[in-house]
């Protein structure tokens, strides 16, 4: 349970119809199976220990009382199981029978859940048989206790604060407003759903669809277990579809038709991070007869879990910025090109210009930026000879990059404007006594800032604006420098980390239908990342910068789940070293992660002063929309736990 993550199950064990003996048997089975997996929240289908299909045999005492007596042993059986159960059957409540769930934690029933929206349609006539669950709780008697009985119970974890459990039954998620809306806005953070849905063609991706959606309007874990086969009776074919959900994310799934588990991590912890960023996520903003959103009509029921550290199966991407999946990579990539170059296009129709200036480098970010402007003069039907390219070759520009930036305009069809600045460059260290031959900052920085003193000036003297090629990842180390590369009048890659521009890059190579072009742009993804400041070695580029502020890939990953995902430092590191196992050893991984947290802290002024640019993803740097940090903050907090 370290660091919020809370191991969970869906079973969905193999029953038989009316067979509670043989039924329970099956459920301890699971249960203590799971119990040496660590699984601390095992949820069971719908009507577990009877079956779902029994029809009127729920009107039976002897099913009624088989179902209780079971109920009972499997209490007595997990007295020592430090887990919560969620398990279903039929409970008779003053003369009215319930389709319930059974919350149970160590041999103790916590409450009883009833389900609340019957289904009357086809054999799933339920009304037929049960009562509706109220939202009200009360207390009944059930084996020697009082136990609460209702909807609205809340099953809270009193040494995991961010463990608020909640459940609803099957149809119960299929209306319009689920309960568990109600119980999410009252503080549960994980939802358990006893279901017993069977499957039609369809179905199945409906039902992950409609899990997945909830789980993310909720901000909640949600754990779905269906019955399987051996409910597969009369009219019905069930598949045991099994789903555990993050916050729109599905962690697992169960193949179709198989009678078995599925076992994830439902991070808590990150679930309450993201309620506490949505300011409109509130109980108070609305309300519906019946429920109350104000916490006056839920019951709380305590307990705790024996602490240990959870061992983690889920995987994280190693770049969290780039879709998985090649199509929808596919897809994003042309949706951010469409986005950064209808930002460009906006600015550039509201001054009223027709031509933008950038310094093109034969790197990728500045390849990127002048992508971008070649789609938003084809939108706003401008020729592309109005984008002056300019190429500003001084002391660690080497052949290739040059040639590629030359080329790269030139295919483009932009204008190609070269200015050496070394001379200048010289000038300059002379006006402020600046040795050439000591390759500090100054030496670096004092080029930096010439050239974008010429882009400022030609783009005066061509009557547009100068377009910033720094990315989100320069932008996060404050790896620019200050009047520099960091200042312009547009940065349109402002939001978009390294990370991803290498693959926006290959997807306008692989997508742009000009076998030219695309050897140009593949020659420039192969070229190392350096900002060419410092002297070449045998004609090749001697600066890289990830040998000197680390791997950009480990940065990106650093980015998005410390300020994505709002985690610790030492939690980052945590799933650093599950992600990247085999690529980096932990030692290098936190030597990088202090560095990164490190600049984070110290560079901010610079990103309190940064130019407009498109924001294109959920993370993004801007002063004005997104990060408000001080920019004298002190880190000793973050560097102190790593």
């Amino acid at each position: 349970m370290k660091d919020g993550f809370i191991k969970v199950a869906a079973i969905t064990p193999n029953i038989k119809v009316a067979d509670c003996i043989y039924n329970t048997e099956k459920i301890l089975e699971k249960v203590h199976e799971l119990s040496k997996l660590h699984v601390k929240i095992m949820v069971f289908p719908e009507l577990s220990i009877t079956g779902y299909t029994v029809h009127d045999l729920f009107l039976q005492d002897v099913l009624l009382e088989e179902a209780r007596n079971n109920l009972i042993k499997i209490c007595n059986e997990t007295a020592s199981i430090d887990a919560v159960l969620f398990i279903g059957l039929p409970l008779e409540v003053k003369s009215k029978l319930y389709n319930v769930c059974a919350v149970l934690h160590k041999g103790k029933i916590l409450g009883f859940v009833p389900k609340h929206y019957l289904p009357t349609y086809g054999e799933f006539y339920e009304g037929r048989h049960f009562a509706k669950g109220k939202p009200e709780y009360e207390m009944i008697r059930f084996n020697g206790q009082d136990i609460p009985f209702g909807m609205n119970l809340l099953f809270t974890c009193e040494n995991m604060e961010h463990v608020v459990l909640s459940a609803e039954l099957c149809e119960d998620l299929w209306v319009p407003c689920p309960p568990s809306t109600f119980h999410a806005l009252n503080g549960a953070t994980i939802i358990a759903n006893l279901s017993a849905s069977n499957e039609m063609v369809g179905k199945t991706n409906y039902r992950q669809n409609l899990v997945s959606l909830h789980s993310a309007r909720l901000i909640c874990g949600y754990i779905y277990a269906s019955a399987g086969r051996g409910e597969s009776t009369q009219d019905l074919v069930f598949g045991g579809h099994k789903l555990i959900s993050e916050n729109g994310s599905i962690l697992a799934e169960s193949k179709p038709f198989t009678d078995d588990v599925i076992i994830s991590e439902i991070d808590v912890n990150r679930l309450s991070f993201e309620r506490r960023k949505m300011s409109t996520y509130s109980s108070g903003s609305f309300d519906l007869p019946n429920y109350d959103c104000d916490n006056n009509n839920y019951c709380n029921i305590y307990f705790s879990f024996e602490k240990e550290e959870t061992a983690l199966s889920r995987q994280y991407d190693k770049h969290p910025f780039v879709p998985g999946n090649i199509q929808l990579r596919n897809e994003r990539c042309e949706e951010i090109l469409k986005m950064q170059a209808m930002g460009l296009v906006k600015r550039i129709e509201h001054i009223g210009i027709k031509t933008v200036t950038l310094g093109i480098s034969g790197g990728l970010d500045s390849t990127l930026a002048l992508l971008v402007c070649a789609r938003a003069f084809d939108i706003l039907g401008l020729d592309r000879s109005g984008i002056i390219s300019v190429t500003m070759p001084a002391f660690g520009t080497t052949d290739r990059t040059y040639n590629n930036a030359c080329k790269l305009t030139n295919t483009l069809g932009a204008t190609l404007k070269e200015i050496p600045i070394s001379d200048s460059v010289i000038q300059h260290f002379k006006d402020i006594g600046q040795d050439i031959n000591v390759h500090d900052v100054t030496y670096e920085n004092g080029q930096a800032r010439e050239r974008t003193q010429v882009l400022m000036d030609v783009a005066n003297k061509t009557g547009g604006i100068v377009i910033g090629t720094g990315d989100l990842s320069e932008l996060a180390l404050g790896w620019a420098t200050y009047n520099g590369d960091h200042m312009s009048m547009y940065g349109v890659n402002a939001s978009i980390p390294k990370t991803l521009v290498r693959y926006l890059v290959g997807y306008y190579a692989d997508t742009c239908g000009n076998d030219k072009l695309a050897f140009i742009l593949r020659d420039i993804l192969d070229t190392p990342v350096s900002p060419e400041l410092l002297p070449p070695e045998d004609g090749k580029i001697s600066q890289k910068t990830e040998d000197i502020v680390g791997p950009y890939e480990l940065h990106d990953f650093y980015l998005y789940y410390s300020l994505r995902a709002g985690f610790t430092p030492e939690k980052t590191l945590r799933i650093a070293a599950r992600t990247f196992e085999g690529d980096y050893d932990e030692e290098t991984l936190l030597k990088w992660l202090k560095n990164f947290y490190r600049r984070f802290f110290s560079q901010q002024f610079k990103r309190s002063c940064l130019p407009d640019g498109p924001k294109v993803g959920s993370v993004a740097l801007s002063p004005r929309g997104d990060l408000r940090m001080p920019s004298d903050a002190s880190s000793r907090i973050w560097m102190d736990r790593l």
